[in-house]
């Protein structure tokens, strides 16, 4: 991976993460926490993974974070010395929940062995 890629997701998750939870007076991202950003290579997207703590906001946390893409996006852009500003792209972090999943399934074989 190249310097500038990486110095660039930095630069994305520094920039959009205190937008997301301080700026943005919306309650579903009350709870929500930028996990890692990637950039393609062509630097075009920026893929940000989101994760909240709360199940239930979820899906009105996406969708909130769809509506604010322009002003994030733009908040990036004054951040970025690059010619062109990424493309914002939000998914969901399920690899805290998969992890949780691979925890109690290795409890339960522990608790079986004994």
């Amino acid at each position: 991976m190249s310097v500038k890629k990486e110095r660039i997701e930095s630069i994305i998750k520094r920039e959009v993460a205190p937008v997301i939870n301080n700026r943005l007076n919306d309650p579903a991202l009350k709870h929500a926490n930028v996990t890692d950003v990637v950039v393609t290579n062509d630097l075009s997207f920026a893929t940000i993974y989101v994760s909240f703590l709360e199940e239930s906001q979820k899906e009105k946390g996406m969708e909130a974070l769809e509506r604010a893409k322009g002003l994030l996006r733009t908040e990036v852009s004054k951040a970025l010395s690059t010619r062109r500003t990424p493309e914002l792209i939000f998914k969901l972090d399920e690899s805290i929940e998969y992890g949780n999943h691979i925890e109690e399934l290795l409890a339960k074989i522990k608790k079986e062995e004994k």
